[in-house]
């Protein structure tokens, strides 16, 4: 059995005596707390196990800790494995050397989640197609009623300014334009479809609605890049997954595009509803690649001497 210290005189010796091809795994390195702090006596421990350090964990890239970040510090080599440079290879190219037009697609719940990226993006894309939970904020912000939807307050002035930012650029911001709503949080709730910010004060937006569909399909069919972060609605209930589905399988229609799903909810989105190998390439960090589209460095990937 690993050892809870992840490195003590068991581990070592095991390592010690490694034959050519053997692999030995180690325990979970949180069960130190020092971890999660990159403390430097646990990554000179981590550090002292080895001759050449790979890093292949794009997924905790956006954290500095001893695993990932630390024990770079305490050996002569350390690298990047395939799949990190897969996702810088793709990401960084979307973002910094995109094919256009180039559509970014982002959704989930919060604006205040995706506020730096927002804000980035605006500087590189053609078209940005907001929806899921904080398109709310933009619906608000635009002088709608959005009912009991999901809404961050705090966030309306930043929707505005963002607003303002994309037609000073002339990038196309696109909110949906009807909504599927519900008077109770679950699946099997009556629904109805209204125009955007139009909601009754009970009401709660579950989706986008069928012409919001075809209002992101139709940005989308000429494009050459696509990045999607987050589902268009409560894809995890059935009923509510249309939306999500219709921006899939026109992703996965696509000629000649690349397409990239950042990881997350996204991806948990396209693999369960079956579009995962249609997709160019899927992210494994949902974290990581938001901040990867913030246009941030991280500190995984920094921290590799030989890249």
């Amino acid at each position: 059995m690993p050892s809870l210290e992840v490195v003590d005189d068991t581990v070592r010796a095991a390592v010690d005596a490694m034959k050519d091809g053997e692999v030995i795994l180690l325990e979970n390195t949180r069960y130190r707390a020092e971890e999660t702090k990159n403390g430097e006596a646990f990554s000179k421990e981590l550090a002292s196990l080895c001759d050449v350090f790979v890093n292949d964990a794009f997924g905790t890239a956006h954290r500095a800790h001893c695993s990932n970040v630390g024990v770079t510090k305490f050996v002569d080599t350390a690298v990047v494995g395939y799949l990190m440079q897969k996702e810088i290879d793709f990401l960084g190219n979307a973002v910094n050397n995109p094919v256009r037009p180039f559509v970014a697609i982002l959704g989930g719940s919060k604006v205040s989640s995706k506020i730096s990226v927002i804000n980035n993006l605006l500087d590189k894309v053609d078209t940005l197609i907001i929806g899921g939970g904080m398109s709310y904020t933009f619906q608000k912000a635009h002088g709608g009623n959005v009912g009991k939807s999901l809404v961050e307050d705090d966030y309306l002035e930043y929707a505005k300014e963002m607003m303002e930012k994309a037609e000073k650029k002339g990038v196309k911001l696109l909110i949906p334009i009807d909504t599927v709503v519900t008077k109770e949080f679950k699946n099997d709730t009556p629904s109805r479809i209204v125009a955007a910010g139009h909601q009754e004060d009970d009401d709660m937006g579950m989706d986008i609605g069928p012409k919001s569909c075809e209002l992101y399909k139709d940005a989308l069919k000429d494009a050459k890049t696509v990045v999607w972060n987050g589902p268009m609605g409560v894809f995890e209930f059935p009923n509510f997954a249309k939306g999500t589905i219709a921006v899939a399988e026109e992703l996965a229609a696509l000629k000649d595009a690349t397409t990239i799903i950042g990881g997350g909810d996204s991806a948990a989105a396209v693999n369960n509803l079956g579009f995962g190998d249609k997709m160019t390439h899927i992210s494994t960090g949902g974290g990581a690649s938001l901040e990867f589209l913030e246009g941030k460095e991280l500190p995984g990937v920094e921290a590799a001497n030989d890249k």
